[in-house]
């Protein structure tokens, strides 16, 4: 199971990369543009601000306290504030992704049966994590996509080329040969 944690962080650094690959390619009106003016959408810079708020809530006190923090207010993370300049959700970001790593560094083995508790229901901490890395990949998979179509033509791309598929796959092989 120690295998498991530090695939799990892994995995989350992962993510991280990803998004912020993204982010590093929309300038600030793409980051706070809306893909739609309804309101029931979310521009990139509301993603971050939710991942952001989640990450504190859940991995401050992660073992010792409810992952629901009682001055978390959820609902205002979909809203955009008067201080919500990109510097400050980014900063955010930064320390909800360090809230991350400073929970995950401790764990051992013996903890992933824990018990911990997110807006009062029972996890294990195997099933925290697992619950966390599905829910950051769904938001990183939204922060990438609405860069992806803020750029357009001038996207660069964070995996695997259009037609790069085969070659890659052949890069593949040669760094983890198949054993005989």
């Amino acid at each position: 199971m120690t295998s498991f944690v530090a695939e799990a962080r892994d995995r989350f650094a992962k993510l991280r990369a990803t998004a912020e690959g993204a982010l590093a390619q929309v300038d600030d009106a793409a980051f706070f543009a809306l893909p739609e003016p309804s309101g029931e959408t979310n521009s990139i810079a509301l993603v971050v601000k939710h991942v952001a708020g989640n990450a504190r809530s859940r991995w401050t006190d992660f073992l010792t306290s409810d992952g629901e923090k009682p001055d978390r207010h959820r609902d205002t993370e979909f809203e955009l504030a008067g201080d919500d300049s990109r510097a400050a959700l980014m900063a955010a970001w930064a320390r909800g992704w360090q809230a991350l790593d400073d929970a995950l560094a401790p764990l051992g083995p013996a903890d992933l049966e824990r018990t911990i508790t997110i807006r009062g229901e029972p996890h294990t901490v195997l099933q925290a994590l697992v619950r966390q890395l599905v829910h950051y990949g769904q938001h990183v998979g939204q922060i990438v996509l609405l860069a992806r179509i803020a750029r357009g033509a001038e996207w660069r791309t964070l995996s695997v080329p259009r037609g790069g598929t085969a070659a890659f796959n052949a890069s593949m092989r040669r760094t983890f040969p198949e054993k005989p």
